[in-house]
């Protein structure tokens, strides 16, 4: 049961800090911290972080119209976690923008060996998404979103990808990046090779991939790799591993990545068994 709300009239007030212009700080960092926006969003952390996930809730900020519809929600949330409650001026003051949503959320991260781990903890038969340049936070969000509905084991994105803790990825994600495991930070190179030495088959998805994707063979573990808009994956990595295709009428480059994550892991896991 979530704490009594308590009422805050100063945009000033030191209690809420964690939520002062939210777009601003999205920029530099919250220092381990991250907004978590939206009603469907804040249900994901809370119950989430109830499973043991990693994530945990510091603090939570609503309108005050939103309270009454938001007691089942709330619940999922220990005493521990204070309840903020604003009016309309005040919130949109505390934010630094009109937020007509009026939920949030100041969450915590998980603690950076819960990533580290994650492929050592993943099962036998697994199906991965492995991102390397990934700049764009709606792709992020969305690529989550796909990972979930087509249900893959993890998200592995390399050091040069963004947080896909950012507010806006969360949001896009409708909470999945909440959900489905993920690990960031080592070079494209070293996480390939880690997954590679994990059993993985790495197919690189390229326009000018050798097979369609409905060609990659079953196997008991699959990587999907996703490069950047525009430029896609490297020569060093699609040289590397098997890659393959989505194929599509003449007169277009290639789809959006996000896109394309959404179309090879359907087929993938149709091929895995994972859907019907």
């Amino acid at each position: 049961m979530a704490a009594a709300p308590i009422r805050i009239y100063d945009p000033d007030d030191p209690r809420i800090a964690g939520f002062v212009s939210i777009r601003e700080r999205d920029l530099t960092g919250r220092d381990g911290l991250f907004i978590a926006e939206g009603t469907v969003v804040l249900r994901m952390l809370g119950q989430g972080a109830a499973e043991g996930n990693g994530f945990a809730a510091e603090a939570i900020l609503l309108l005050e119209n939103r309270l009454a519809g938001l007691g089942e929600v709330l619940d999922a949330f220990p005493e521990s976690v204070p309840v903020y409650v604003a009016a309309q001026p005040v919130f949109d003051a505390i934010a630094g923008f009109n937020m007509h949503r009026g939920v949030l959320a100041l969450g915590r991260k998980p603690a950076a060996d819960i990533g580290a781990s994650l492929l050592g903890r993943l099962p036998a038969a697994s199906l991965v998404l492995a991102g390397c340049g990934l700049s764009n936070h709606d792709n992020v969000g969305s690529i989550f979103r796909n990972a979930a509905a087509f249900g893959a084991d993890a998200v592995f994105l390399d050091e040069t990808s963004c947080d896909p803790l950012y507010r806006k990825a969360i949001r896009v994600s409708v909470g999945s990046v909440l959900t489905v495991p993920f690990a960031r930070g080592l070079a494209a190179e070293a996480m390939l090779r880690g997954l590679s030495e994990a059993g993985f088959e790495i197919w690189g998805l390229s326009p000018r991939g050798a097979v369609p994707v409905a060609a990659i063979p079953a196997a008991r573990r699959i990587a999907l790799v996703l490069g950047t808009e525009g430029e896609g994956l490297p020569d060093s990595i699609l040289s590397s591993f098997r890659t393959a295709r989505i194929p599509q009428r003449p007169g277009l480059d290639s789809l959006n990545v996000a896109t394309a994550s959404g179309v090879a892991l359907y087929q993938i896991a149709l091929t895995m068994g994972r859907v019907s």
